[in-house]
This record gives C-alpha cells, sequence and structure tokens, in this order.
C-alpha cells in the first residue's frame, strides 16, 4: 500500500536525508561479518581489512575472497577476447537489436555534449585549458539478482566518447553460472563488447575496488573508478580515493513524481513501482496537489503489484521509504523535490515545461508523462548514473567531462611577465615568501 503524508510528515520521514554513515547494517550482515573475520568488526573495519589483503598479497587474495563471498574459485585473469565476442551469438536476437539501439543513443547524446579545449591572446602571451582524458579507468558493474548490461552502456560509453584509452569492468561472478566457463551472464560481455570495453575480470565487493586502486599481478591499476555498489563497495571507494580518483558515492534509488489531477494514475503507479522494484531501500514518492489522484494511485498501485515479479521487494521498498504527499499546489510540490534533490523527477503535470525552470535540483527531470524515467535508465540517451542521497545540490550525472581532466595552459611573453611580476612579488611578500618575491622580481630586473 502507498502511505500517505502531509508535507510536514513526509519531511520528517520519507523526505528526510540519512547520512550515509547513519544507515543502519542488519543484525544478518553484521553476523556474517563476525564469521568471516572471527571478531566483531564494522563494515567499514571489514573493507579496510580487504583492501590491505589484496594491496600486500595481490592476486591471492583476490582468488580468496572471491571464493568466501562470491562462491567462485577463479584465478584472476581477464575474459578473453573469444568469450566476449561470442556472448554476442548467446543472447537472442531482439536482446541484440535492443542492446545496440541504446548504444548509438547514448552515444550520440554524448557526443553532442561540448568538450574541447580554448586558447587566448588576450592576456599576454598565450593562456588556455588543454582538455586530457583519464588514460584508464575502471567501471564497477554490480551482479545482485539480476545482470545490468544497462551499466555498462550507461558508464562505457561516455568513456569512450570522451577518449578514454583504456577501459576495465569488474563484474562479480554468476552464482548461477558457477560451473560455466565463464560464469558471468553473457548479456554482461555482449553490452562490454558493444560499448567498447577493454578488459573484464569477474571480481566483485571490495575486493574488486582494491584491485582496481592497487593493481596486482595481473590487473593493472587505473585512474579512476565508476559505477554503483553494495555498502561494502561504497565504503571501498570511499577509502582507495586519493590513491586513485572515484566518480562519487552512490546511495539507494530514488524517483520522485510531481503530478496534477490530470495526470494518468496507472501510469504514475507503475512509475512509482519500476523504482521501487530497485531494492528494499530504492525510494518512490508521488507528489501531489490532487487527494483524487492519490487514491487512484493506490489502488493502482495495489493491482499492478500484484502482478510483479519482485512485489515482495516492493512492498518493502513502498512500506519504509515510499508514500505519496498531499500538497497545498505543485509549486509547494516542487518546493519540497528541490530541497529532496532527488535523482530522478518526473514532471507529470499540464505544462510541464513551465515547471522546469523552477527545478534548482535533480539528477535528472522527466518532462512529461511520455518522458518516463524508464526510458531514461536504459536509451532515452543521457547515462543513468544520476546523483543519489541528495548530492544532487552539488553533482550532475555520470557525462564525458567525468572522464577528463583539465590542463591549465600558461605561456606568458616577457613583457607580461615583467609587468606582474612585481604584482606577484607585493603579494608573495605579504604571505612571507620572500623566495617567492625573488623569483618574480627576477624576470623584472630586481632582486630581494
Amino acid at each position: 500500500m502507498l502511505k500517505q503524508y502531509d508535507p510536514q510528515t513526509a519531511r520528517q520521514t520519507i523526505l528526510k536525508r540519512t547520512p550515509p554513515d547513519e544507515f543502519s547494517v542488519s543484525q544478518r550482515v553484521q553476523d556474517g561479518i563476525t564469521k568471516l573475520f572471527g571478531t566483531p568488526l564494522t563494515p567499514d573495519e571489514a573493507v579496510s581489512r580487504i583492501l590491505k589483503e589484496v594491496r600486500l598479497h595481490g592476486d591471492s587474495a583476490l582468488q580468496k575472497w572471491t571464493l568466501t563471498l562470491d562462491g567462485a574459485d577463479l584465478q584472476p585473469a581477464p575474459v578473453s577476447k573469444v568469450s566476449m565476442q561470442s556472448a554476442l551469438n548467446f543472447i537472442s536476437h531482439a536482446q541484440r537489436d535492443a542492446l545496440k539501439q541504446a548504444a548509438a543513443r547514448i552515444e550520440a547524446f554524448h557526443r553532442r555534449q561540448p568538450l574541447s579545449s580554448w586558447f587566448t591572446n588576450e592576456l599576454g602571451g598565450t593562456l588556455g585549458q588543454i582538455i586530457r582524458p583519464v588514460q584508464r579507468v575502471g567501471l564497477y558493474v554490480p551482479g545482485g539478482t539480476a545482470p545490468l548490461p544497462s551499466s555498462v552502456l550507461m558508464s562505457a560509453i561516455p568513456a569512450r566518447v570522451a577518449g578514454v584509452n583504456e577501459i576495465v569492468v569488474v563484474t562479480p561472478p554468476n552464482r548461477t553460472l558457477a560451473k560455466s566457463d565463464v560464469p558471468v551472464d553473457p548479456i554482461i560481455l555482449a553490452a562490454c563488447v558493444l560499448a567498447g570495453v577493454d578488459e573484464v575480470y569477474l571480481l566483485g565487493g571490495a575486493q574488486a575496488i582494491g584491485a582496481l586502486a592497487y593493481g596486482t599481478e595481473t590487473i593493472r591499476p587505473v585512474d579512476k573508478i565508476f559505477g554503483p555498489g553494495n555498502l561494502f563497495v561504497t565504503l571501498a571507494k570511499r577509502q582507495v580515493y586519493g590513491v586513485v580518483g572515484i566518480d562519487g558515492l552512490a546511495g539507494p534509488t530514488e524517483t520522485v513524481v510531481i503530478a496534477d489531477e490530470a495526470a494518468n494514475p496507472t501510469w504514475v503507479a507503475a512509475d512509482l513501482l519500476a523504482q521501487a522494484e530497485h531494492d528494499l531501500l530504492a525510494s518512490a514518492i508521488l507528489l501531489t496537489p490532487s487527494q483524487a489522484l492519490i487514491e487512484k494511485v493506490q489502488v493502482e498501485v495495489a493491482r499492478q503489484m500484484e502482478q510483479r515479479g519482485r512485489s515482495e521487494i516492493i512492498a518493502a521498498s513502498l512500506e519504509n521509504r515510499g508514500g505519496a504527499v498531499l500538497t497545498s499546489d505543485i509549486e509547494e510540490a516542487v518546493e519540497l523535490a528541490n530541497d529532496y534533490a532527488p535523482e530522478h523527477l518526473g514532471l507529470s503535470v499540464r505544462d510541464p515545461w513551465s515547471w522546469v525552470e523552477k527545478v534548482k535540483n535533480a539528477g535528472g527531470v522527466f518532462v512529461g508523462e511520455h518522458s518516463f524515467e524508464v526510458l531514461g535508465d536504459y536509451l532515452a540517451g543521457p547515462s543513468h548514473v544520476m546523483p543519489t542521497g541528495g548530492s544532487a545540490r552539488f553533482a550532475s550525472p555520470l557525462n564525458i567531462w567525468d572522464f577528463v581532466k583539465i590542463v591549465s595552459l600558461v605561456a606568458l611573453d616577457g613583457s607580461t611577465a615583467q609587468t606582474i611580476g612585481p604584482i606577484a612579488a607585493t603579494i608573495a611578500e605579504a604571505e612571507c615568501l620572500d623566495a617567492h618575491a625573488n623569483a618574480a622580481l627576477q624576470r623584472s630586473g630586481r632582486s630581494t
């Protein structure tokens, strides 16, 4: 059932942000950590131990933790090019065509994003910014309860468009395919081929992040790590930051739908259920000034949920983190959404374009009922890797700028150096850095 809230109660419950460090860990997870390490540890401490083992022992640590955590006795090695190419023949024609069409749309979108170096001669000599791609990146693709080829496309294609030289994917081995020569769903490998991935390793969890960050005898380290994962993957990314770059710390996925009385309740309910089926912590929230719409959506949610294969997950998600909020008007709904800063924001209202300008914080805005979020998940164009946990207040969806860096260019002429050198010296002296001041004045024929 989709529970109803007033705005004030919603702010204290389903719209209240919980810092990542305050997410509770189930007793089952805590007991599992104790059993693995022989002593009670926090998840952060457990991740730290795994990372240390990978850093010190390389491949042997990867093999140990892959067997322990994923039940697969695999020596670290890249999936062969033959296996990757043959995966295209193991998926259906419909799946292959769908992946190709999605890849084409994602690439076309990202090729339209401006990305260029620039230079100016208006400040004395030449100044500018040189755009250089990150040389080698690692993409974590979750395994979980289902393969996620869309995550491959949505991360690897922007990297390739940005000019990244080497794209590496790590993904957990699939337990149900443990007896296969390559225990991973072929649709993952097929997506890697279509997206131009260079290397694939069957690794998951904190050990995979450690391998990407530190490198092993088999796996060369990367420069930046991308991709969502479970709590242990997220903690591992946070711990290796500084050794490598990371894209961010992904939290549970979330969707907010702003709707008015004209919205189609069947569609609104379907969109909420699509979000809620991700996992128990997913958030699916409706904001509307229409009591009639809430009641219709509640009926539709109950009806449609009975037909869904992941109904238990949906029910738990809606019970704990979802709901419908009755607002005074659409303006208040937009205000609540801006404060919440959702990953996905749907505008299922009359004249949705009139409200786009008022949206300040969202990973993606889905304008109108025909621009539903599921299309964004797979092939609308922008990457579906978007900021979660309220980070849309300061962060952006994954895009080609995440895969490049800026190198500042300074090529001043002698006249300019002589003119501005004394100015630099004045500031340096104020900072008590007389060697700086001396270097600045040398070009002006003076010294300190």
